[in-house]
């Protein structure tokens, strides 16, 4: 597909017009997600740990949804395999030369807890300064996003909800960050489609429109 890198019909790619980002940004995506551990597993830099949590996401999703599977089972099952689990170890370290387990691996360290409350306190303040009013244009944008995904929360369960929103997120940046120049053309040809059929609307349905003459207050 022919990459424009300008917004006129012309169909000969112009070098001199700026080419318009989909983001409005020039930055990598890479920098967009952060530029961590997160963006790496979410691009698909490590493919190994990005498919292997796809794939427990997608068991997770077919337990529950397909296998129609129950929490409190699944909680049951899996509590009573890791303590048969344990127990055939413990038992076994006495008759053969086994290690018994150690039962600080299994601790969740302080400093876990301390980035988990600190990101919690982050999002509670990011909210905060969006409810406050102080810039319109976030609030207006929060309160419509978060009203399109009630209205799609309704015709899907909570978790094919939360597991489609993760193949999203697994999928959409590293596919604009392979395909972004087509990305953003699709995207610029199709913003030029919408100001052409409002042009259109506007000539021939707005301006045929009869309107009175408009009148002025006599000054006394």
């Amino acid at each position: 597909m022919p990459i424009y890198s300008s917004d006129s019909d012309d169909p000969h790619p112009s070098h001199s017009a700026p080419t318009r980002r989909f983001l409005a940004h020039n930055r990598p995506m890479h920098a967009i997600l952060g530029g961590g551990k997160v963006a790496d597993i979410l691009l698909w830099r490590d493919k190994a740990i990005t498919g292997s949590i796809l794939i427990g996401f997608t068991l997770i999703w077919s337990l529950f949804e397909v296998m129609e599977y129950n929490i409190v089972t699944l909680l049951c099952h899996i509590s009573m395999s890791i303590m048969l689990i344990l127990f055939i170890w413990s038992m076994g370290a006495g008759f053969v030369d086994w290690n018994p387990p150690d039962f600080r691996a299994f601790m969740i360290s302080d400093s876990t807890f301390r980035w988990l409350c600190g990101k919690f306190n982050s999002i509670l303040v990011k909210f905060y300064e969006i409810s406050s009013g102080k810039d319109f244009r976030n609030f207006f944008l929060a309160i419509t996003f978060l009203w399109i995904l009630s209205v799609i929360g309704s015709y899907f369960s909570s978790l094919n909800l939360l597991y489609l929103g993760f193949v999203c997120l697994a999928t959409l940046p590293a596919l604009y960050e392979r395909y972004q120049n087509e990305v953003d053309y699709l995207v610029r040809q199709g913003n030029q489609d919408m100001k052409k059929l409002y042009n259109k609307f506007d000539t021939e349905v707005l301006n045929k429109i009869p309107r009175g003459p408009v009148k002025q207050k006599k000054k006394l």
